[in-house]
């Protein structure tokens, strides 16, 4: 099992230093921030998957997209399905597109492994570690927040599983509580899919890994696998769960007929109250977007008491 050493704790807390936007409400700003990508699935010398997506450029553009947003995330998380085949060129591919970006937003990235992904290579070309078939975990202590990859994989198999060793080894992370809580990262999520036949790859023998988390001080957990966006609850804990940045499934198709789509590709931004995570879906599009709520607007409504920000914005008007 991999435990990679944690960021240096004095540049985690100047980077959570910053207030960020101005805030008017009850709840002050996050104390930790992760962006939550899923499901790239590149191939070598950049062959289109399934002879239609262009899984780089999907992949770049996405990032593009998170990085206009100014964020400067405490871990960039990609929760499985790294490549589609394994292959070494396409990991080397995939750390060459992200890594520049990692360092401009100054994060660290986690890679959790995905049913698509090959241990051996991963940990080879992507990881720079002996390519064995260990499974693929890692802790990161990000600021007093504790993120736990977890490796979902089964070689030779589509379908996932947690086995004793790797559950005992969760357990015994878990034994002391973190200061902001633990976030599991892993690529099968623990939630149900209505999507046909997407049980038969899903997360086997999931009461073993709800035994471990219960009681214990996991606030949340990520996932990917779906190609589609959904959250639910596991074991008591949020589960949320990234649509893919290469292909998603197009769930306004009938039944038996759900299938990929070159369209809806997004990324999560998850931001850690003392209280709550909230999980927000961010689509990647090209659209126009209205601009009323400028720098400007922002400043003036910083220059008034609260009440007369309620007048100002929140009174209806005949």
């Amino acid at each position: 099992m991999v435990s990679p050493q944690p960021p240096d704790a004095a540049e985690a807390d100047e980077a959570s230093a910053d207030p960020g936007p101005v805030r008017f409400g009850q709840y002050p700003p996050a104390r930790r921030t992760l962006l939550h990508l899923s499901d790239t699935h590149l191939l070598a010398d950049n062959r289109a998957l399934a002879g239609r997506f262009d899984t780089a450029a999907n992949l770049a553009r996405t990032l593009e997209a998170a990085e206009a947003t100014g964020i400067r995330p405490d871990a960039i998380v990609f929760t499985g399905d790294l490549t589609d085949l394994g292959e070494p060129a396409a990991y080397a591919a995939l750390r060459e597109a992200v890594a520049p970006v990692a360092a401009r937003m100054g994060a660290p990235v986690v890679w959790v492994a995905g049913n698509h992904d090959e241990r051996t290579a991963m940990r080879r070309d992507l990881l720079g570690l002996d390519a064995t078939e260990e499974p693929i975990t890692g802790v990161w202590d990000l600021g007093g927040l504790r993120l736990i990859a977890l490796d979902s994989t089964v070689p030779g198999w589509h379908h996932g599983d947690l086995d004793a060793a790797q559950l005992e080894w969760l357990r015994e992370q878990l034994a002391t509580p973190a200061p902001l809580g633990t976030v599991l990262a892993l690529h099968h999520p623990p939630l149900p899919s209505h999507v046909p036949l997407f049980d038969i790859l899903e997360l086997r023998d999931q009461a073993r890994l709800a035994r471990v988390i219960e009681g214990s001080d996991v606030r949340a957990i990520l996932a990917g696998h779906l190609h589609y966006s959904t959250s639910g609850t596991f074991a008591g804990v949020p589960v949320s769960v990234a649509a893919a940045t290469c292909y998603t499934m197009n769930l306004a198709r009938p039944g038996v007929e759900v299938n990929g789509m070159d369209a809806g590709q997004s990324f999560h931004l998850v931001h850690v109250y003392d209280h709550t995570i909230t999980h927000a879906v961010v689509p990647v599009v090209d659209a126009p977007t209205g601009d009323y709520f400028s720098a400007e607007w922002v400043e003036r409504m910083s220059q008034l008491t609260p009440q007369e920000r309620l007048e100002a914005f929140s009174r209806k008007r005949a």
